[in-house]
């Protein structure tokens, strides 16, 4: 009896598990304490640490990685397009190979971005970054390339705009819309957000001064066609270069020096207030406990860092062979796309202007579209806007600088120069975008204005002759030699 009594004394040990609280209380007798020493702890938890990093990525068979290319979206069912859409070009009409291609693009997009993000998995974020940015817009690139050698100019100017118009007007006001449909207000990082929106100023001021100076040279009529052409397409030039040379800066400031920017909630302050309710609650258990006579023992720091690291879905051959095979059909179906749209302005009675801006905006940034509104709708903000704005900022400082500097080398006399209006209407959505953004919160109504926005813009595109911009593209056709 006396055996059992001094048993149950020395050893009597009960957790205490608070529902809310992952802090465990052990209760011991005042004179002996089962806990064991800090030092075993620690020696515990590095052997853990370590068994999960023994762990190596799981060996992916092939089987295994097509299975995950054809689940990887609902979208890859118009792949059934892509074969058609290039036998449409040898038989059928240019109306019907525009359609077919136009569809067959969608899909190609998304696995375009699958592919990169795969990739970058293995490559580090520096890298990783580098490659979200080429190929997160290769489809504008593609499409813009092909458009610049048969000298579409105005084709990749309007598509260079839409883009930037359908990410910051279209794509976010459907996340604001339909995210604030089932959230009464959603929060997102302002910092981030209000970064992005400046680095949008720029670009737009890069577009402005191209304009102010062909309208002010060209009323005093000081200087001939010839020599006015040839300094818009030196300043453009000029500034492209420094344009490239911002964007990855930023994307040194992004994934580097300034990256916990990018990873903590909507602003220092709620971190700071996170990080004081954490230790305050900590304080006032450790006081309970101490008071009863029991161990106070932190399980916070452990599961806070038992997070899921995302791993690559594919092999890493076939990763790089799903980004070479699809850019290389991406190729393909564009050319055909561009070859089409001269026939299907005809056709159709619309511009060159309103195919650039609004049609073929659609095509490329389909995958984007649908990722940023499902993020939306999962209350996943930040990621959200990290597509559309971001998606934009990368058209307006890396896409179409790159351009200007590829029709440098292909003597096509692209430039920064858009007429007055196009640039007018880029600073009225930069302008608004910014005005929501400011505060970090978003709701329906403002999505619901960010459409309305984009719907007039369309509507007043749609009755915008080319005309108007072959006049304009008309100072870039010539250069005095």
């Amino acid at each position: 009896m006396d055996k059992q009594q001094s048993f149950e004394d020395s050893s009597a040990v009960m957790m205490n598990q608070s529902p809310t609280s992952s802090t465990a209380v052990i209760h011991t007798h005042p004179s002996t304490s089962s806990t064991p020493p800090p030092t075993q702890q620690k020696t515990d938890n590095i052997s853990i640490y370590s068994e999960k990093q023994s762990k190596g990525p799981k060996k992916i068979s092939t089987r295994d990685g097509l299975m995950v290319i054809v689940k990887s979206s609902w979208v890859n069912v118009l792949l059934v397009f892509v074969p058609i859409g290039i036998a449409s070009h040898f038989v059928w009409s240019p109306t019907i190979t525009f359609i077919m291609n136009f569809l067959a693009i969608i899909p190609l997009a998304k696995l375009l971005g699958f592919a990169t993000e795969d990739i970058a998995l293995r490559t580090g974020e520096i890298i990783g970054g580098l490659l979200n940015a080429t190929f997160g817009n290769a489809v504008e690139l593609i499409i813009s390339i092909i458009s610049l050698t048969q000298n579409l100019v105005i084709v990749v100017q309007a598509s260079m705009l839409g883009s930037i118009l359908s990410n910051l007007l279209l794509v976010l006001g459907m996340c604001f819309w339909g995210g604030g449909y089932y959230f009464k207000t959603q929060y997102f990082n302002k910092t981030v957000a209000q970064t992005s929106a400046s680095l949008l100023f720029i670009s737009v001021a890069s577009l402005l001064i191209p304009a102010s100076f062909y309208g002010s040279i060209h009323s005093t009529n000081t200087e001939s066609s010839g020599e006015l052409t040839q300094d818009i397409l030196n300043i453009s030039r000029a500034t492209s270069v420094i344009l490239l040379i911002l964007y990855f800066s930023y994307l040194l400031f992004q994934l580097k020096t300034h990256n916990y920017l990018f990873m903590g909630p909507s602003s220092p302050e709620s971190r700071r207030i996170s990080t004081v309710q954490l230790q305050q609650r900590q304080q006032n258990e450790q006081a309970a406990a101490a008071e009863e006579g029991q161990a106070f023992v932190n399980q916070d720091g452990e599961e806070e860092e038992e997070e899921e690291v995302e791993e690559p879905q594919l092999p890493a051959w076939m990763s790089i062979a799903l980004l070479i095979v699809v850019t290389t059909i991406v190729g393909v179906c564009a050319e055909f796309l561009v070859s089409a749209i001269e026939e299907v302005t005809k056709v159709w009675h619309i511009s060159e202007t309103f195919v650039g801006l609004i049609l073929i905006p659609i095509v490329g940034n389909a995958a984007e579209h649908l990722t940023a509104v499902t993020c939306a709708l999962k209350n996943k903000m930040d990621l959200a806007l990290g597509v559309a704005v971001g998606s934009s900022m990368q058209i307006a400082l890396l896409v179409t600088p790159l351009m200007v500097i590829i029709g440098w080398g292909m003597q096509v006399e692209m430039s920064l120069f858009f007429n007055i209006y196009e640039t007018a209407v880029l600073l009225i959505a930069v302008i608004m975008v910014n005005y929501l953004i400011m505060d970090g919160e978003s709701n329906w109504l403002e999505g619901l204005m960010l459409v309305a926005v984009y719907i007039v813009i369309a509507i007043s595109f749609y009755y915008y002759p080319d005309e108007t911009a072959t006049s304009v593209a008309s100072s870039n056709s010539t250069i005095s030699r």
